[in-house]
């Protein structure tokens, strides 16, 4: 009974393996099979191993008469039979392998990363370890005794005083930018340095620089240029005083130093400067160069293309270089007013309409500007001389509001009287307020204007014979009384 049950189980076990059974050196050929037999699945952990699929037992070999050779031992048959030999481990799938190496990859960015983050901490740590000794080490600074020469730094607009600190080691005033800045957040007055050019003794105490700053003295390269200022200096007929020309305010402004040892450039150099050198070197911008080379009077060629107002230059250079900075600082401030564009509004270049602006800042107060730029507008339209004292006034050596006949009929490129159309170049340093006149005239016909008293009270008209009468009023109030 027992030895029929035990043959009827080893039948069913091969018939379970022939029915269910793959090989696996078949199925490795398929990564991707899905088994869809009935037979319940096994699920097993992506992580682990799969197991080997347990080898089902064989029916015991029949013993046979041994004939003269030795038995071979059981299980040492060859690796190649369908039973013999260790069974190979099965491949995984490729879903399988694919997220191994998924999660392969993952760990090594995360020891990346950490490697990264370890580095920055290090360094962070160290360097505040770096500030937080220095807070007990001086910074190094120049003892206190007789300063160096003089130097030229520059505070630019939006400076910090970390910046400004920089800069004054970068110069040699102090022998480190720890040693200003921390002498500077000390000093309230630092809070009113303003941009520009300042004159500080070298090798100073940082504290003594930081004084030296915030003195007003030590400001340098500074000027101030009034409206209607020419580049000559000129000479009033009545008191016989000298007024000023922009050459000779620069020069005053370029002084560094004061007595025997100031070093100032001079009105004769930057006059042989203005003259002599090329337009184009000297940063006439592109709207005016050809003009400007056109300009029969050398001297005079850079009338009008240094605007109005305060500027700072770097006192320490060239002259040449001095009035680079001047002449491409006041095209850049009369761009930003839309001079480039007026030709819209008054059919003027723009060099032209600087020249125009300058007349407006001699012959016009500003609340008249807009109605002088329209009679200059209107007289070029239909060919009518300008007819303007202060284009005869521009190349005599003394000057007066009224003019003589004599000095009318003088031809020059700018005397207005002796011929028609705007001179050949501006006469005087325009105001903004002036540009703008000239940019955008009022509206009216106008031809004609006259100032008939000291005060400055002027009468508009494009009727002639009212124009004789406004002049005849003029003349009564004796604003056009002569000195010569």
């Amino acid at each position: 009974m027992t030895d029929r049950w035990t043959r009827a189980e080893e039948r069913y076990r091969q018939s379970a393996e022939h029915r269910y059974r793959r090989d696996d050196l078949e199925w490795s050929e398929a990564d991707d099979y899905e088994d869809d037999t009935t037979v319940i699945p096994r699920y097993e952990d992506e992580d682990e191993e799969p197991l080997l699929e347990p080898e089902p037992p064989r029916r015991p070999a029949p013993q046979r008469a041994d004939r003269g050779r030795p038995a071979k031992p059981r299980g040492s048959r060859a690796s190649g039979g369908r039973g013999g030999g260790q069974r190979q481990r099965p491949k995984r799938s490729r879903v399988a392998s694919r997220k191994a190496a998924e999660r392969k990859r993952r760990r090594r960015n995360m020891w990346v990363i950490g490697a990264v983050l370890a580095v920055l901490f290090v360094g962070a740590a160290g360097f505040a370890s770096w500030k937080f000794m220095n807070r007990f080490s001086p910074a190094e600074d120049y003892a206190s005794g007789a300063p160096g020469p003089l130097a030229v730094v520059q505070v630019k607009p939006g400076d910090t005083a970390t910046q400004i600190a920089e800069t004054m080691h970068t110069k040699g005033v102090v022998a480190s930018s720890a040693a200003f800045y921390e002498a500077a957040v000390r000093n309230d007055n630092m809070n009113a340095v303003q941009p520009g050019y300042y004159a500080i003794p070298s090798h100073s105490k940082g504290s003594d620089a930081v004084v030296a700053l915030v003195t007003k003295s030590s400001r340098v390269g500074n000027v101030v240029i009034s409206e209607g200022r020419q580049l000559h200096d000129s000479t009033d007929v009545t008191t016989n005083a000298r007024k000023d020309g922009i050459y000779r305010k620069i020069a005053d402004a370029s002084c560094v130093g004061d007595g025997t040892t100031a070093k100032c450039v001079t009105y004769d150099q930057l006059e042989a400067a203005g003259t002599n050198t090329d337009p184009a070197a000297l940063g006439v911008p592109a709207w005016a160069l050809d003009r400007v080379r056109a300009v029969p009077d050398r001297a005079r060629q850079l009338e009008g293309l240094i605007a109005a107002g305060t500027w700072d230059f770097d006192p320490s250079a060239a002259p040449d270089q001095i009035l680079k900075q001047l002449v491409s600082a006041s095209a850049a401030s009369y761009e930003s007013t839309g001079l480039l564009q007026s030709n819209a509004s008054n059919g003027l270049s723009p060099y032209d309409t600087l020249i125009g602006a300058s007349l407006v800042e001699r012959e016009a107060l500003p609340q008249d500007m807009s109605k002088v730029a329209r009679v200059i507008v209107n007289r070029l339209k239909v060919d009518q001389p300008l007819q303007f004292d202060s284009t005869v006034n521009y190349t005599l050596p003394s000057t007066e509001v009224a003019t003589t006949d004599a000095d009318r009929n003088r031809k020059t490129p700018w005397n207005t009287y002796a011929m028609s159309g705007l001179p050949v170049s501006p006469i005087s340093a325009p105001s903004l307020d002036a540009l703008r006149a000239m940019e955008n005239p009022a509206p009216g016909t106008w031809l004609y204007f006259v100032t008939v008293d000291k005060q400055g009270t002027t009468l508009f008209t494009d009727n002639y014979n009212e124009h004789l009468r406004n002049i005849e009023k003029a003349r009564q109030s004796g604003i056009l009384d002569s000195g010569r």
